[in-house]
């Protein structure tokens, strides 16, 4: 690490603030901060997709090592992969070695073609196979080509991973031990973990989104409510969200996601058992626990509606048993 003077600011602060490179007054800021001796993340914005914002609507981390730099999650663009690469430099002239890849969610994946031209590793979970090869994953790029042009654009391309896990994996690199442990099917299918011993630095990926509501889209929510629990039995000192603040008090903020999610569930559940429609139970619901969280209007309703729909589907099958 050249700025040893890093290891010392964490005895003021555990989460840092650091003001690495030049940025573009055209571009997002992006900042990264320090979690732990050696690990760093940066923060998505709290906003959808955009030209304005790169897509840099979620969050990345990488940890130093001595024999390289481990990075999780590579962030929504090419554009924004290469301004991390260039905010790693400033730190450490190693180079990045591997890429994991929590899930298969485009604002997490859009810059592995960057890393990849870089000659890093790209690590996965298996489960991501299927939406790689399906007709959801090339809209998706299709309609990004238009919507966050030029950032997305017809040389960006879904790049598979070089190491398919199956199952909870150790990797290691310059000493340093990376545990991912497959905790999907949840938000994805193919959710995976980053747990850092030597750190005490867990990555969570979208499992959990701190101080705004999550996206639930079609997500196992009461497989996801499970998952939550297991990330309590870690023994971070801190967590990197998928979405948000990086948290120090773990078993407080990932409880929020945790609530909500329940909250879903019971409410939803509550009308499909009764027979009330979608319309009906979710005017009734009381959302005011929530309502003031950032990404409310983007995601509560259709939040609620899916889960809706899941719970439907779910009941179905209890009934075909």
């Amino acid at each position: 690490m050249r700025h040893p003077f890093l290891r010392a600011l964490l005895t003021l602060s555990l989460i840092v603030p650091l003001s690495i490179g030049a940025q573009s007054p055209e571009e997002p800021p992006m900042r990264v901060e320090q979690v732990a001796p050696n690990s760093y993340y940066v923060q998505g914005l709290t906003q959808l997709g955009s030209t304005k914002n790169q897509n840099f609507i979620s969050n990345a981390g990488f940890v130093i090592t001595s024999a390289g730099v481990v990075v999780v999650d590579a962030l929504g663009s090419p554009r924004l992969a290469e301004r991390l690469t260039q905010a790693i430099r400033q730190l450490t002239d190693k180079p990045v070695t591997h890429v994991i890849l929590t899930h298969y969610h485009a604002d997490h994946i859009y810059g592995l073609q960057y890393f990849k031209q870089q000659g890093a590793q790209v690590i996965a979970h298996v489960a991501a196979k299927e939406y790689m090869q399906s007709e959801t994953a090339q809209l998706r790029l299709e309609a990004s080509r238009t919507d966050l042009a030029p950032w997305i654009d017809a040389r960006t391309r879904l790049v598979a991973a070089d190491t398919w896990i199956e199952g909870d994996t150790t990797l290691r690199v310059g000493g340093v031990v990376f545990e991912l442990d497959r905790v999907g099917p949840s938000h994805t299918p193919e959710d995976i973990t980053v747990y850092v011993p030597s750190e005490k630095l867990l990555f969570a990926g979208d499992l959990f989104f701190n101080g705004r509501l999550p996206f639930v889209g079609k997500a196992n929510s009461s497989q996801w409510i499970r998952s939550l629990d297991r990330l309590l039995a870690y023994d971070a000192r801190a967590v990197v969200p998928g979405h948000g603040p990086a948290s120090t008090d773990p078993k407080k903020d990932i409880g929020t996601t945790r609530n909500y999610l329940r909250h879903l569930r019971q409410s939803m559940g509550k009308a499909v058992e009764d027979f009330v429609p979608f319309e009906e139970a979710y005017a009734s619901t009381d959302w005011r626990a929530f309502e003031s969280m950032p990404m409310f209007g983007p995601a509560n309703r259709m939040n609620a509606y899916n889960t809706y729909l899941l719970i439907e589907e779910e009941t179905l099958a209890k009934g075909k048993r």
